[in-house]
């Protein structure tokens, strides 16, 4: 046992064998001196990266990494999905993270016909209590909720079928976390829920990805980030906001924290090492 605060890293899955060697390699030894609880790997739009999430999953695994995939139905059928829980099975994967996923274009009405729900349903029929499932949580709302309220019942619903933790979209206002948690507390909900981390490095892809997600940015951060034009600095601008971030997150007793790293080790380790995390 450790009082530790868990940590884990996100990264998706590179295009080429090339690319995924790298990440190995490179990304993932770096970041293995934190001695992380896992590497997780996303899973593409309609399941569109479903073999290069298995593929970067296994080659995680083999170097001797724990290794979490993604996984989402989409327009899947049941069938499609249970051969994947089997191999993952057989290769020693211990947990997976269970959500609803982009949808592909064209989705349309049936975009929320295979939700996370109905996937941690089918997990735990077929596969049982093999896997630890993590699902996804929304403190800042999702955004094609229809409301608050709806979104936490969905967020309910997800534990009430069988999930065992949460990680959350990320945010920058810690409020919107310690909000989350006193509804779950409040509706009896006591999954360990891991505030996800977006470390601040390029101000256009942190737009464009809060955009697409429903991520707030508040307005002060916004601008600071806008009035910053060369990168080192804005990278040890990020990383001292982010570091700040997570030491008031741990403070409201986060249970530790998930960093998404778009496949890079730099921003990660520097705010690891000023919360004394680093090894």
């Amino acid at each position: 046992m450790t009082d530790e605060p868990r940590i884990s890293f996100e990264f998706f899955p590179p295009r080429d064998d090339g690319g995924r060697d790298k990440l190995v390699d490179t990304v993932a030894a770096k970041l293995e001196t934190l001695n992380p609880e896992f590497f997780s790997v996303t899973y593409g739009a309609g399941g569109s990266t479903r073999d290069g999430t298995r593929q970067t999953v296994q080659a995680l695994m083999q170097a001797g990494h724990e290794a979490v995939p993604h996984l989402s139905m989409g327009n899947d059928d049941p069938t499609d999905v249970q051969p994947l829980l089997d191999v993952y099975a057989e290769s020693g994967v211990k947990q997976i993270v269970t959500l609803r996923g982009d949808q592909p274009s064209g989705f349309g009405a049936n975009k929320f016909s295979n939700n996370a729900e109905a996937l941690v349903k089918l997990i735990r029929q077929h596969s049982g209590d093999r896997f630890h499932l993590i699902v996804a949580a929304y403190p800042e709302v999702h955004p094609d909720a229809m409301s608050a309220t709806s979104d936490f019942d969905f967020f309910r619903s997800k534990v009430e079928a069988g999930a065992d933790s949460a990680i959350t979209q990320f945010f920058y206002n810690a409020e919107a976390y310690y909000n989350f948690m006193n509804r779950c507390e409040q509706a009896g909900i006591s999954i360990p829920v891991y505030p996800g981390i977006m470390p601040i490095t390029n101000a256009e892809s942190l737009f464009r990805f809060a955009g697409k997600v429903g991520a707030d940015v508040p307005r002060w951060l916004r601008y600071e980030i806008e009035e910053i034009h060369d990168e080192n600095d804005l990278r040890d601008f990020g990383v001292e906001v982010v570091s700040r971030l997570c030491e008031t997150l741990m403070g409201m007793g986060a249970p530790g924290l998930h960093f998404y790293t778009l496949n890079r080790w730099g921003a990660s380790t520097r705010i690891c090492s000023n919360l004394g995390l680093a090894a």
